[in-house]
């Protein structure tokens, strides 16, 4: 059979079975992100069944879900909401680093993986996941919740660290000298400020620009415009995801709100590829020794995320069952964390087992995450019958 042919063949096997896969995770109430990943382990390297012939495809198609991704979480946010949010938040946004960076790092230097790895550990166990977050907070009608704002500042904090962390991390990898590192900071540090400046003052133009009342002409010029964004960004050293994600900030009011809608099926399909892509470079045989510390970190950066979002809430006059909300909503991990493992191991400067680790660690948090947002009321109601029983 011919190869086109039979990479054809398996990529719609690949589709239908994501499709099956998110409907497990609808019908359980959970993100597909697991499943996704898990899905990859299965066809992967030391899988049942490794997939040939759609690597090309496949690692463009995970690259151009890492772009939209973070380009749809640019959309989330203007400016203005930026700059407000970073200085009603950035005394939690620090203890939010401190507390679930710290961790990883620590663990990656007890396995011998050295500074690189630590680096590379420190941004996975540290950010959280917009995405799953903002879902089960629309999924569990917390959106108009007292806490929410505050949820929304802490991720806003990580989104921007981000901006930063991802050009430090990069320069790393790429073994580029002390001063090359600074560089690609200033760079980045430099269109941040540029990107945010530009948007205060000319969104509107920006995103009349990019406006179109023709869908097709709208989908093209959003994408093209991603696209170019990012691989000039990645150029520079400074990331794509960061290209892409400072390009959704400068798209603000009405077209941003129709770009997210018409942009999500996009993102939902080149993004599960992206999961998929990263298990399927992931040997499941290599799990099993760094199961028990992917654990022992879900069990303790689940209790860190805790203590800065019921930190947070408290500093803004929040309940205690607001705080805990707050709390747990930031538990769980997973795009940017796999983005990171993903950077790392494709350099070859870390240890293999990193790849293994995050996506234990990742799948364990991705579920975890919606659980204990969903239990969290019941649990404290619970108990707070108890106490007045007593």
């Amino acid at each position: 059979m011919h190869e086109t042919t039979i990479a054809i063949i398996q990529l719609g096997a690949v589709f239908f079975g994501l499709g099956l896969l998110g409907r497990v995770a609808r019908r359980v109430g959970i993100s597909p992100i697991p499943l996704y990943l898990i899905g990859g382990l299965c066809f992967g390297a030391g899988g049942f069944v490794p997939l040939h012939g759609i690597e090309e495809f496949s690692h463009l198609a995970s690259e151009i879900g890492v772009v939209l991704l973070l380009l749809l979480l640019g959309l989330e946010y203007s400016a203005a909401e930026l700059t407000t949010g970073l200085k009603r938040s950035w005394m939690a946004g620090v203890l939010d680093l401190v507390l679930n960076a710290a961790p990883g790092a620590i663990a990656a230097l007890l396995l011998g993986w050295g500074m690189v790895g630590a680096l590379a550990m420190a941004g996975v166990t540290y950010i959280s996941s917009s995405g799953i977050v903002a879902k089960v907070l629309g999924d569990l009608g917390r959106l108009g919740n007292r806490e929410t704002p505050v949820i929304l500042s802490v991720l806003v904090f990580e989104d921007l660290a981000m901006a930063v962390y991802l050009p430090v991390l990069t320069a790393v990898l790429s073994g580029v000298s002390f001063l090359g590192g600074l560089t690609s900071v200033g760079i980045s540090l430099l269109a941040i400020t540029v990107v945010l400046v530009v948007a205060l003052k000319y969104g509107r133009i920006i995103s009349a620009v990019v406006d179109s009342p023709d869908h097709e002409v709208f989908l093209l010029k959003l994408l093209g415009s991603a696209l170019l964004v990012a691989g000039i960004a990645s150029q520079l050293q400074v990331s794509a995801a960061v290209g892409a994600f400072l390009l959704g900030i400068a798209i603000s009011g009405s077209t941003a709100e129709n770009a997210t809608r018409l942009l999500e099926p996009l993102r939902d399909l080149f993004a599960a590829m992206f999961f998929v892509v990263f298990g399927l470079n992931t040997d499941p045989r290599t799990i099993p020794p760094v199961l028990g510390i992917a654990v022992a970190l879900a069990v303790v950066t689940t209790v860190t995320k805790i203590v800065t979002g019921w930190w947070a809430a408290r500093r803004q006059g929040i309940g205690k069952m607001g705080r805990m909300r707050a709390g747990v909503a930031l538990v769980a991990r997973g795009e940017f964390s796999i983005v990171i493992a993903g950077l790392a191991v494709a350099s070859g400067q870390v240890d293999g087992q990193l790849a293994a680790l995050a996506t234990a660690y990742v799948l364990l948090m991705a579920v975890l995450g919606p659980i204990v947002s969903k239990y969290v009321e019941p649990i404290g109601e619970f108990f707070q019958r108890r106490r007045q029983m007593a």
